[in-house]
């Protein structure tokens, strides 16, 4: 029996089941040969947002987990039976041929003379597929399908020329978004080396000193985050607590809250923040931030951080979160940011935090936290170097997104015949 039907097609188009357009696979059990080596794709192998294989190590056959099991070649189509909603699919890459998949996938390999494989692959990627599988789901605990449900399915059958025509503007589109994806990390690895060899060697390689956080450069002079943030100008505090904001308080309008959930990358996520009125805002005054004032995460996520902008000020540091807000003339708060994002500082913090379980950070650490800077001159320079990968990687980020975007619209258009491949 063929299940489900979401959609009307065209009449050019055929519909089938699943399984009657792939072919039976076979299983193997790489522990019968313990001293081979063979690569296992386990269910959290595949990326649930890019739908790639990302993690198939090479494993010895007397290492094989049990449930490695089906053997899988190039092309074929993995489908994740456990917790189907966390969309784990991949198209088999040449790589990965002669792999060796968990029982957690159903394997699907295409009978070519009915299906394309790279139009089989983006079908089950497709919201409403997802949707009827997670509908299917079974057990409380650990939530499945059956590779039954899967091969039960139905299915709408283009012309193969335009199966895969479909699948190639997809793919087309999905390599741009790795391309971005790919500038996004070597512009990230790039940013991270040049902050450890500016913040250990200084502008110019000079000398170094060593200090309880590592190797500075000799010239820098030292101070603790506590002098940094004196009065009457300065503030280093925690936010609100809950005592004095409750969750009633929070609306869909107003004055945005942030907490550390917002903070990544050394900025603030607009995304999903919550709101108060601008009479609960007044009322918590002391914890309105203003430009370049520094926020980071005060427990569980040590390191999370963000500096704020125009567009974050005058909004409230929430419960989870610690401002610092520096009020000396030879220290510029962007600088500080950068320099704070460094790892042996991350590193620092969690060596001083309380808590072993839940670490956390208080007022008596932040106060005695090391800092090490040079002349405003150098700050500025460094600055600007990294405002331009910042630049760099945010054009990029912007980019993904209006792929991702794009690749969603036309994976919905394509597969629904609302829009014909000659259109």
């Amino acid at each position: 029996m063929m299940n489900g039907k979401p959609y009307p097609i065209p009449e050019t188009w055929t519909e089938s089941s699943i399984g009657k357009t792939v072919i039976k696979t076979k299983q193997r059990d790489p522990r019968k040969k313990p001293d081979e080596v063979f690569k296992y794709v386990d269910v959290s192998a595949v990326s649930n947002t890019s739908f790639k294989i990302t993690d198939a190590a090479p494993t010895l056959g007397s290492d094989a987990p049990s449930r490695a099991r089906k053997a899988i070649q190039t092309n074929d189509v993995l489908f994740a039976t456990v917790r189907p909603t966390l969309k784990r699919i991949a198209l088999v890459p040449p790589e990965c041929n002669g792999a060796i998949a968990s029982t957690g996938y159903c394997v699907l390999r295409c009978d070519k003379t009915k299906v394309e494989p790279g139009f089989l692959y983006s079908f089950l990627i497709t919201d409403h597929f997802n949707a009827r599988m997670a509908g299917l789901e079974r057990g409380a605990s650990y939530p499945a399908v059956r590779d039954s449900d899967v091969t039960a399915s139905w299915i709408p059958l283009p012309p193969l020329p335009e199966q895969k025509k479909i699948a190639e503007i997809l793919s087309t589109v999905q390599r741009a978004i790795e391309e971005q994806e790919r500038i996004i990390q070597t512009t990230t690895e790039l940013k991270k080396a040049l902050m450890h060899k500016l913040f250990t060697e200084g502008l110019r390689g000079e000398p170094q000193k060593q200090t309880e956080i590592g190797p500075v450069p000799e010239s820098w002079s030292p101070i603790t985050l506590g002098e940094l943030c004196g009065k009457p100008n300065g503030a280093l505090q925690t936010g609100p607590f809950g005592s004095q904001l409750h969750k009633n308080e929070y609306q869909e309008d107003g004055i945005a809250v942030v907490n550390p959930t917002h903070l990544a990358g050394n900025r603030i996520n607009h995304e999903n923040v919550p709101r108060v009125s601008e009479q609960v805002a007044q009322r918590l005054g002391k914890h309105r931030l203003r430009k370049f004032d520094i926020l980071f995460a005060r427990r569980g996520e040590i390191g999370r951080q963000g500096l704020v902008t125009e567009a974050e000020e005058k909004w409230l540091c929430g419960t989870g979160c610690f401002l610092v807000r520096a009020s000396k003339p030879f220290i510029d708060n962007r600088f500080l940011a950068l320099y704070f994002a460094t790892d042996r500082l991350v590193k620092w913090l969690y060596s001083h935090a309380a808590g072993a379980i839940m670490p956390n950070l208080n007022n008596a650490v932040m106060q005695r936290l090391p800092v090490f800077y040079p002349d405003l001159d150098s700050q500025t320079t460094i600055i600007e170097t990294f405002a331009t990968i910042d630049q760099k990687l945010s054009a990029a980020e912007r980019r993904q997104t209006a792929l991702q975007d794009l690749f969603r619209t036309l994976l919905h258009e394509l597969m629904t015949a609302k829009t014909r491949v000659h259109e």
